[in-house]
């Protein structure tokens, strides 16, 4: 009860709370000299510390997960929220991007932190059908068919002159043995079923072998498929006052290829993840906490959430989260 009482109050005011503040403002039945002692005891065992010579304590990283995991109240929200979030995210087109450009900016909006989402993963996706294009005589435009609607398209060029019996009989061979495969399947065995390929179709079906890990790596883990609300929302809290925490939070912001990968390792759990500080195991995220959740694209999946300090409302902002997850997958059904 204290240790929860401490967290509500730091969330809400970015203060060390003291132990007459919680008597005053939680109804324990104890004294404060009761309270004080069971908050000694708590930072004995990591859960507070003193962030100065102030008789108040501030919560930890261990803190707050306990937290998370133990003690969070009910999850909610408020219908003007969801309404805001409904009308925010289905308005002004369909498009993948576009939805998940507007989720990130509303959830920044609404939780007052920095909203993130990733473009779906087609890595564990199904190869549908290839296409080859002739775009010049030794140049093509690969167009990869993933099962679920997801397309993305690749130039490839040749080693000399393509002839129109050579680009049919690649493409036959390539749909015959690589159509059902995932993407990384694709990649970890294209030489193995591509060896014996017929000889008139040889030297292009070698810019494949070659080039496979490039040509179907469509994982979408590009900087480009980022999507971040307005970093302005977080630059507003007390935790980014001084210039050394600004800075860290610039450098997050405007390092999109890492982002997308720390989003990437997050889109195959179901459910809320949530990651606080050190448990992060990166210095360049140890000031900050990750909420996020999955969302679905057909047979394709993606995450999206927040990026804010560890002082945050938990309880709302997973179900924000949760929701939003939802509200997306649902449009993009």
């Amino acid at each position: 009860m204290v240790l929860e009482a401490v967290i509500q109050t730091y969330v809400a005011t970015a203060q060390p709370a003291g132990s007459r503040q919680l008597a005053r403002r939680f109804n324990f039945g104890v004294s404060p000299a009761t309270i004080r002692n069971t908050m000694s005891d708590l930072e004995e065992k990591g859960y507070l510390f003193h962030p100065h010579t102030s008789a108040g304590r501030v919560p930890t990283d261990v803190a707050y997960r306990a937290y998370v995991d133990t003690i969070l109240p009910a999850q909610t929200f408020t219908n003007q929220d969801r309404d805001q979030l409904a009308l925010e995210i289905s308005s002004g087109g369909s498009a993948v991007e576009t939805i998940l450009r507007r989720a990130a900016q509303s959830l920044g909006i609404i939780t007052q932190e920095l909203g993130v989402a990733l473009g779906p993963s087609f890595d564990a996706s199904r190869l549908d059908r290839i296409e080859l294009v002739r775009l010049s005589s030794d140049r093509l435009l690969v167009v990869i068919s993933v099962q679920g609607g997801g397309v993305r398209t690749i130039y490839i060029d040749a080693r000399g002159e393509i002839a129109d019996g050579a680009l049919a009989e690649v493409s036959h061979v390539l749909n015959e043995r690589l159509g059902g495969l995932t993407l990384r399947e694709v990649r970890s065995s294209l030489a193995q079923r591509l060896r014996d390929a017929p000889a008139g179709a040889a030297e292009l079906i070698n810019v494949f072998v070659e080039e496979g890990e490039h040509i179907f790596d469509v994982a979408l883990d590009s900087a480009n498929d980022v999507m971040l609300g307005a970093a302005s929302m977080l630059a507003g809290q007390p935790e980014f006052a001084n210039v050394d925490s600004m800075r860290r939070l610039v450098a997050l912001t405007e390092t999109r290829q890492y982002l997308a990968e720390v989003l990437r390792k997050r889109s195959d759990s179901s459910g809320v993840s949530i990651t606080i500080g050190n448990e992060h195991g990166d210095p360049a995220l140890e000031n900050f906490t990750l909420v996020t959740a999955q969302y679905r694209v057909g047979s394709l999946n993606g995450v999206l959430g927040v990026i804010g300090p560890a002082r945050m409302p938990y309880d709302k902002i997973i179900s924000l989260v949760t929701h939003t997850s939802q509200l997306v997958t649902d449009l993009l059904d």
